[in-house]
């Protein structure tokens, strides 16, 4: 195995590292300066980096502990994302983009009230794109519970979202 190089390999993953953090704390400030201390840890332990199956896996962990100690100490509240994070599909007229907005802040109200683990699950798996394998060795989880998360996250965000949207509960 080639041995990693800071600036090709790790610096890249800063926006991973940042979309993780920001997702366990909803705090963008938060979120940079996890990002700033996990480059620094990732960079302290440099020595150790070929021994590591896969640096980002060691980058994505040590960010995602570092996020959930942060929003422990502070007890974050799960609140929504800021505007500026939002991606909105084009809607063709101002009633559609109000719908498709008051969707999305649906959406992430739901999986932001879902247990720690399937909404780091859901993130990694469906933002992230990661494979079942990384997840676990992100999260220190077998393969099977990555996916049994996955699969209730998914079922209950769905469920939830259709019982509000047909009854506006």
């Amino acid at each position: 195995m080639q041995t990693p190089d800071f600036r090709h390999d790790i610096l890249p993953l800063k926006d991973k590292l940042f979309r993780v953090a920001l997702r366990i704390t909803f705090d963008r400030a938060e979120a940079e300066d996890i990002v700033q201390e996990t480059l620094i840890r990732v960079w302290n332990k440099r020595d150790e980096w070929p021994q590591f199956a896969s640096v980002e896996a060691y980058c994505l962990t040590v960010a995602r502990n570092l996020a959930i100690d942060r929003s422990e100490r502070m007890e974050a509240q799960n609140i929504g994302l800021t505007p500026e994070t939002e991606q909105m599909a084009d809607a063709s007229g101002p009633h559609e983009q109000l719908v498709g907005k008051e969707r999305l802040r649906l959406l992430r109200r739901l999986i932001a009230r879902l247990p720690e683990k399937q909404r780091a699950v859901l993130q990694l798996r469906d933002v992230e794109e990661k494979s079942y394998k990384e997840i676990a060795s992100i999260l220190d989880i077998t393969e099977e519970q990555v996916k049994v998360n996955l699969f209730r996250a998914r079922q209950k965000v769905k469920q939830q979202f259709i019982d509000i949207d047909n009854y506006g509960l």
